[in-house]
């Protein structure tokens, strides 16, 4: 586990501005170090929790807008890409890795929901709001947090809707 208030100068920029996000939002929480999480239950293993109670954050490209949109979403869920773009108002692409990382901040595979770069538009998978506690990505593909769904909707602005299969 890592004491997130103690080590802050050892953090990476990701990392410390996903704690930045939580500390302005009042969420309180412990960053957790995680082995490398390869998939929601790789994740819910490390952590010891249901594997819906991962909030993957998954990216596409707006194809008019050119800009990542945000699907956040319980780990044993997958995106309908129909779906998807019914609730995005555009067609929706692959985000590479260059879009991730120039719009986010992030890199493929520790896109935290909350202290991207830029502002983005989001949208949440109902599934999380089942549960008392969530985890998330912190910036990194080592780094976890946990939160309250109403909180992460919150802090995240995103909004619900039907998009997983």
């Amino acid at each position: 586990m890592l004491d997130s208030k103690v080590r802050v100068a050892h953090m990476s920029k990701s990392l410390k501005r996903v704690r930045a996000a939580l500390d302005a939002s009042g969420i309180e929480t412990e960053i957790r170090e995680t082995a490398l999480a390869r998939t929601a239950k790789d994740a819910a293993d490390a952590i010891g929790c249901a594997v819906d109670q991962i909030a993957k954050s998954i990216i596409f490209r707006g194809m008019q807008s050119e800009y990542a949109i945000l699907f956040i979403t319980a780990g044993g869920n997958q995106v309908d890409p129909e779906k998807a773009r019914a609730l995005a108002g555009e067609d929706l692409g692959k985000a590479d890795a260059d879009l991730i990382r120039s719009q986010t901040g992030f890199a493929i595979g520790g896109v935290s929901p909350v202290g991207h770069l830029n502002p983005i538009n989001a949208f949440w998978d109902p599934r999380l709001s089942e549960f008392d506690l969530i985890w998330a990505a912190a910036g990194t593909p080592h780094h976890v947090f946990s939160a309250a769904p109403e909180a992460l909707i919150g802090i995240s602005g995103a909004v619900s809707g039907d998009f997983t299969t």
